[in-house]
């Protein structure tokens, strides 16, 4: 098989795969599952604090602590701060941003295309027809699920919710871009050498 052929089953199958997040994040309430606002008064009051005292854009969780570096005592001190909570992350951008820019609505669609460039790739390679095609699509979805997501509900204390979003997501989207690639490649049988 060509590798413009592979190289346009990834496009097709990337636009699939957008198409399907921008549903199920604009019509559907699966992308949205598990997210929840601040109230407003909490908002109102915390806002203005992180402005002043968090200056770095980052990933940051609390109760903080450095683990590589902690004593035993340190480590035990904050377990218990851990323990009596609360405990979170946050995630922010001091500066702010664009809700739904250019920039981010960009690569989101590249990162969609380059995932299916790789199914399309293995795809190529796969005996067999729609089902088989679509069933490896749904499969790396929720591979991709239970490697990240789930791992995040795990560790970061993620939501069931938003956890159980994402796994629908990661596998329609599966789904959906492997059938563009699907379409794209054709009914070809035998295998690449």
């Amino acid at each position: 098989m060509s590798a413009g052929r592979i190289i346009v089953a990834g496009l097709v199958g990337g636009i699939a795969m957008f198409s399907w997040g921008a549903i199920a994040h604009m019509a559907l309430p699966i992308g949205e599952m598990g997210f929840k606002s601040l109230p407003p008064e909490a908002e109102a009051k915390l806002v203005p604090h992180m402005k002043s005292e968090i200056k770095e854009r980052g990933f940051y969780f609390f109760p903080g602590g450095d683990m590589h570096t902690a004593t035993e005592e340190q480590t035990k001190a904050w377990e218990e701060k851990l323990r009596q909570g609360p405990q979170g992350i946050l995630v922010y951008q001091p500066a702010g941003g664009e809700a739904m820019g250019p920039m981010t609505l960009g690569t989101e669609f590249a990162s969609n295309a380059l995932a299916s460039l790789m199914l399309a790739i293995v795809l190529s390679r796969v005996r067999g027809g729609w089902s088989v095609r679509l069933m490896i699509g749904a499969a790396l979805g929720l591979f991709g699920w239970a490697s990240l997501c789930v791992s995040y509900w795990n560790w970061y204390n993620f939501p069931t919710d938003f956890t159980i979003g994402q796994g629908i997501e990661q596998v329609v989207g599966g789904l959906f871009a492997a059938a563009g690639v699907a379409l794209v490649l054709g009914r070809e049988k035998t295998l690449a050498h």
